[in-house]
């Protein structure tokens, strides 16, 4: 039970934040010498679901007058679902999960999110976030499948590359992960609901529960921060991150 609880603490604070949930959980299943469970990685992945659910519900009530919004965050959260389809289907995923490639992954796309934090703070997601933009940011979080990159590190990057304030930025993130997260926990719920081991059942549980607190923390901390300071410290982290993966990795 201390390693599901490691892993939710993990996956509720990195799912949101621009550091890679993916490349802290897969250093974490190899430390903590616990296998690569794909169950317990979609019951991670739900329990953020919930969270952003609940955090965001007056925006996700709103699709329903709001339907051109709606259909901005389909656009941009379906090339990322289909190329994660093909991969998860061929296999090829696993080829990409590992410590080098996170290492070098987390380096370079954190001076990326330090190169487009510099840009101009001029749009808002209620009058500027275009199709073109929804496209654009659809597009580039096709990168968010290699571990290491953060597919909320490279949403972020997008928008602010686009000139999008941090936070409105931030929020444009949180809103195209409800399709995403929402396709990976229907994907995976068979495997939870069907599961013939009790002990199994209640580990995914206790994952979905303890990875929706520590999301929902996550989320309403991070959105206050972003008001006040800068996205710098998660760019130091990320790059002092991958220095030390890249020793681990060579030595």
């Amino acid at each position: 039970m201390i390693e599901i609880f490691i892993l939710s603490l993990i996956q509720g604070v990195t799912e949101f934040l621009p550091i890679s949930s993916s490349s802290h959980l897969v250093i974490a299943s190899e430390y903590l010498k616990n296998e690569k469970n794909l169950s317990i990685d979609v019951s991670l992945h739900i329990g953020s679901f919930l969270a952003v659910l609940v955090y965001f519900y007056k925006d996700v009530l709103n699709f329903y007058k709001n339907k051109i919004l709606f259909v901005k965050i389909i656009i941009a959260s379906i090339p990322v679902m289909l190329c994660g389809i093909i991969l998860i289907e061929t296999n090829y995923i696993e080829k990409i999960r590992n410590i080098e490639m996170i290492a070098w992954t987390t380096i370079i796309f954190g001076i990326l999110l330090f190169v487009s934090d510099k840009f101009k703070l001029e749009k808002n997601i209620e009058n500027n976030f275009s199709f073109k933009s929804a496209i654009f940011i659809g597009i580039l979080q096709i990168l968010s499948l290699i571990p290491g990159v953060s597919r909320s590190g490279i949403a972020i990057t997008a928008a602010r590359l686009l000139k999008f304030g941090r936070v409105d930025s931030a929020k444009i993130s949180f809103l195209i992960s409800i399709p995403i997260l929402g396709a990976v926990s229907i994907y995976g719920l068979k495997n939870i609901f069907f599961s013939e081991s009790l002990f199994d059942a209640k580990m995914n549980f206790s994952a979905i529960i303890f990875a929706f607190i520590f999301s929902l923390i996550t989320i309403k901390f991070f959105l206050k921060y972003l008001n006040k300071f800068s996205l710098n410290i998660f760019v130091y982290y990320r790059v002092l991150l991958g220095l030390i993966l890249m020793i681990i990795a060579y030595s």
